[in-house]
């Protein structure tokens, strides 16, 4: 039962799971289209506020989106190891 109410709560109430596998699905039918423009065509598709969708980020899809954000240099590229001058 808990199952059900779960599945039921989850197709009626979007979550950052569901949220992330909807942007994955959109991002792997279109050749030509990114993460970040997957998000904005989802959230005009399904009327929700761009200022809404920080808190449905999953970790994963963070970091696929800080990647494209560097791939568009919209970020600037990070390299984690550093020499010590």
């Amino acid at each position: 039962m808990d199952k059900e109410l779960n599945e039921v709560l989850e197709k009626k109430f979007l979550c950052p799971s569901k949220f992330a596998q909807d942007i994955e699905k959109i991002v792997s039918q279109s050749d030509d289209i990114n993460y970040i423009e997957a998000i904005i065509v989802y959230c005009e598709e399904n009327k929700i506020e761009l200022e809404t969708v920080p808190k449905l980020l999953s970790k994963p899809l963070k970091e696929k989106l800080k990647f494209n954000a560097m791939e568009l240099n919209f970020l600037k590229r990070s390299s984690r190891a550093k020499l010590p001058l």
